[in-house]
């Protein structure tokens, strides 16, 4: 277990280190803002939709290790995904991570459970939920900013 956990940090490390898919996107059609004022974490996400298909998807921002690993971790994730599909997984996320379902199939999570040991530090969660909370505004084309408070 300690191996995993070992390698889970790793790579919460390296999307830190080096963040995918950041800076701004300027061809974005959909746009939200998050902060988290518990940390002072700030995070703009743009997306660019095509026919229901999230084509492309960008962050830019400050934040801690795991919100930025968050958010790197998403935009991969997103890229190709169907906006439906996007948000059935923030939703599924989002409770794996507040603790209002049961473990039981988070292989379909891939290399996002790498978010789920957060759950052992609660103030740490609204960090690693900072980005999908943004995400679900941005796909409801709700330019405005979020808060996980």
């Amino acid at each position: 277990m300690s191996d995993l956990r070992d390698l889970y940090q790793e790579v919460i490390f390296d999307h830190n280190r080096h963040p995918r898919n950041f800076g701004k996107l300027e061809e974005a059609n959909r746009f939200a803002a998050g902060h988290n004022p518990l940390c002072g974490d700030r995070l703009n996400l743009y997306l660019k939709v095509e026919d229901g298909v999230i084509v492309d998807a960008r962050f830019e921002g400050v934040g801690c290790a795991i919100s930025t690993a968050s958010a790197s971790l998403m935009t991969e994730r997103l890229k190709g995904m169907r906006v439906d599909e996007a948000e059935v997984l923030y939703g599924r996320f989002h409770e794996l991570l507040t603790g209002s379902a049961a473990a039981d199939d988070t292989a379909s999570l891939g290399k996002l459970n790498v978010l789920l040991g957060v759950k052992e530090y609660p103030a740490r969660v609204k960090c690693a939920t900072l980005a999908w909370h943004t995400l679900h505004a941005a796909l409801g084309d709700q330019e405005k900013t979020v808060t996980t408070e």
